[in-house]
């Protein structure tokens, strides 16, 4: 008997590890529709005859579809489940990348670059979501800090292997690539379980659907944290939509240097992540966070003090990150899982709105703060810091009831 029991614990702990696994790669999609094409800036505005603040736009486009479309991915999982919602997002994904190896103008360009990110949300939503179906509260966050571990890999691959698919094969091969990307995860789903349990299933009609949202912006304590987590990026995500403005305009650097940026700045984000991780068999989710914040907010003075007081430099610019994305990978799986359990019945909503709000701070950084910030280093500083003041102010408001509240659900279930 008890050789079963461990026979199936020993199992168990294979799906939960494979799940783990996919869902990274999941996330990874992201970063990588992101981050490859950056170092092929130039000879996009150049095939294209655009200018800068206009290509910018394809990211600050597919950002905005990546956003809207996660409202109906989520409630779409929590009705037929998060692996047919992968496979169907995935299909797309794969077509729109095609799509944009083939485009011969900016119209049609910008045009797929939205639906990359109107498929782009599926998997991204549907794996949290996965993630949650599978674990308990702690092995939940270590499986969040797991994927945000292997997940932080993205945006430091992505950068230098987009930097040599365009001088080998020029940029469409970039867009081909994420094509065969998209194509692998296919595959690996296609053999992957389904998470959700017939008895969760929910309805997809449109007005169940309008009811949970209404509940979820109507949680202060869901959206504070929702908003602390989408701020405390945008400190770093600012200077990931900006890397080709801080690696060829503030450094003056090529097209093959973005690792300089991208490298250190993954390994402090996987550091953080493994950070917490280990932090959460004796510390509470409030007071790991904490710590993240109190990292973030001290890379930020040192990124300050750095722009008014030395040269420009890889080491002066890149070192605050780090100390910043370490900060912030130790917040993201604790502010992750307990968003979601605010609503342990409609998951798969919750990431949405979780994505949603997340997804439009970052559109608009990247449209509107990225082209009014990228005339000198001081400017991104500055951004920087008032997004964090942001997230800090609303962490610090989050009512003692809540705080309580989660605690008590974390002891519960342990």
């Amino acid at each position: 008997m008890q050789a079963k029991q461990k026979d199936t614990k020993v199992s168990q702990s294979g799906v939960h590890r494979r799940l783990t696994a996919i869902a990274a790669l999941l996330a990874m999609l992201g970063p990588f529709t992101i981050d490859t094409y950056l170092p092929s800036f130039p000879d996009i505005e150049n095939d294209f005859a655009v200018s800068r603040a206009i290509l910018l736009q394809s990211l600050g486009i597919y950002l905005v579809a990546f956003a809207i479309s996660t409202l109906f991915w989520g409630p779409l999982a929590d009705r037929i489940g998060r692996r047919p919602v992968i496979l169907i997002s995935l299909s797309l994904y794969l077509i729109a990348s095609a799509g944009c190896a083939l485009a011969t103008d900016i119209d049609r360009f910008l045009l797929l670059r939205m639906l990359q990110g109107l498929a782009a949300s599926g998997g991204f939503i549907a794996s949290r979501a996965m993630i949650r179906d599978a674990h308990d509260d702690r092995s939940a966050h270590q499986a969040m800090a797991q994927v945000m571990l292997l997940f932080a890999i993205a945006p430091a691959i992505a950068p230098i292997l987009g930097g040599w698919l365009h001088d080998q094969f020029g940029w469409h091969s970039v867009f081909w690539f994420l094509s065969s990307f998209a194509m692998l995860l296919i595959l690996l789903v296609i053999f992957t379980e389904e998470t959700l349990i017939s008895s969760h299933r929910q309805s997809f009609h449109p007005f169940a659907v309008i009811r949970v949202y209404l509940q979820t912006i109507k949680n202060s304590a869901f959206l504070q944290m929702v908003f602390t987590m989408a701020f405390s990026f945008a400190g770093l995500f600012l200077y990931i939509a900006g890397a080709p403005t801080v690696i060829y305009d503030f450094l003056e650097l090529g097209s093959n240097d973005f690792s300089y940026q991208f490298i250190p700045m993954v390994v402090g984000m996987m550091t953080g992540a493994f950070i917490s991780s280990r932090m959460v068999h004796y510390y509470s989710k409030q007071r790991i966070i904490t710590l993240g914040m109190a990292i973030m907010t001290f890379a930020v003075f040192i990124n300050l003090l750095q722009t008014l007081m030395l040269q420009v430099s890889i080491i002066s610019v890149v070192a605050p990150l780090v100390i910043y994305a370490l900060g912030l990978s130790m917040t993201m799986p604790a502010l992750t899982v307990l968003a979601l359990d605010c609503f342990p019945h409609h998951r798969g909503a919750a990431a949405s709105m979780q994505g949603f709000l997340q997804m439009v701070i970052c559109a608009t950084v990247a449209s509107v703060a990225v082209p009014l910030l990228h005339n000198e280093p001081i400017y991104f500083v500055l951004g920087q810091a008032l997004f964090l003041i942001i997230a800090l102010r609303l962490w610090l408001q989050l009512t003692p009831s809540c705080r309580t509240s989660m605690l008590n659900r974390e002891h519960r279930e342990t």
